[in-house]
């Protein structure tokens, strides 16, 4: 009986760990779906970055005015920094010579949407279609491709990720709020993204914010103090096939293949 009890116990095992390779096979090659070691399946986009490298990418939302843009160009010229702007449909026919700008200065542009509407209530046929068109309108100006897009609001649901996915883009979010759309100091602005970052965080701002300019000065110098360099978002995520954990953060597929002993 103890020999049958044995050998019961040793196949109860043997299906473990075939279901657990069968979960973690499953993560690796699942992109966006991958949440390993959290209790959801949702697609989630991508937050942050796990990387070696003490990197961190400054980005940008534009979809209201130009009045402080110019300053901030000039600051992150200063600073020898290149950042990825998020452009609302709008804002980029409205302002073509900013576009332009952007994009003579080096730095990434990205979607932020056609209408800037909560899009996780649009349909997989009308969010196709304003990512289809934002995008364009971006091209048109720059003659390239877009590949990131964020969604207004930080909303999103599954059908917005896959769409998303399905046009070729990468759904990108940020773990760093700078708040500068509140209109806070410069000061406070800088010490809620220098005390909030860590190597492959995404940091969210605006290209309008009242005090934005003011804060990157002190930020881009601490940071660089501190050892970290800068990258626009192209440059930081991984491509192709990877892991995105329960926190929203990226992590390369051979690193998940190594973790899971594969």
């Amino acid at each position: 009986m103890a020999y049958v009890l044995k050998i019961k116990g040793v196949i109860v095992c043997f299906c473990t760990a075939v279901l657990i390779s069968a979960l973690a096979f499953s993560a690796y090659y699942s992109g966006a779906y991958a949440v390993w070691f959290g209790a959801s399946s949702r697609r989630l986009p991508v937050y942050s970055v796990e990387t070696e490298e003490k990197c961190v990418a400054l980005s940008f939302d534009c979809a209201w005015g130009t009045e402080h843009t110019d300053a901030i160009l000039a600051a992150l010229d200063r600073e020898g920094v290149t950042a990825t702007w998020f452009m609302v449909q709008f804002w980029t026919e409205k302002y073509p010579e900013y576009v332009k700008k952007i994009d003579a200065a080096g730095h990434e542009i990205g979607t932020h949407s056609a209408t800037h509407s909560y899009m996780s209530r649009l349909t997989p046929s009308q969010i196709s279609s304003e990512l289809s068109s934002s995008s364009k309108a971006v091209t048109a100006v720059t003659g390239k491709t877009v590949e990131l897009f964020r969604p207004p609001y930080g909303d999103y649901n599954d059908a917005l990720i896959q769409t998303a996915e399905e046009c070729g883009l990468y759904t990108i979010q940020w773990d760093t709020d700078s708040l500068d759309w509140k209109d806070l100091s410069a000061n406070d602005i800088a010490m809620r993204v220098i005390n909030g970052v860590r190597p492959g965080s995404i940091i969210l701002m605006h290209n309008n914010g009242l005090h934005t300019a003011e804060s990157l000065p002190l930020i881009i110098s601490t940071l660089k103090n501190r050892g970290y360099t800068f990258k626009p978002i192209g440059a930081m995520i991984y491509r192709g096939e990877y892991t995105i954990d329960s926190q929203g953060r990226q992590h390369s597929a051979q690193k998940a293949a190594a973790f899971y002993g594969m």
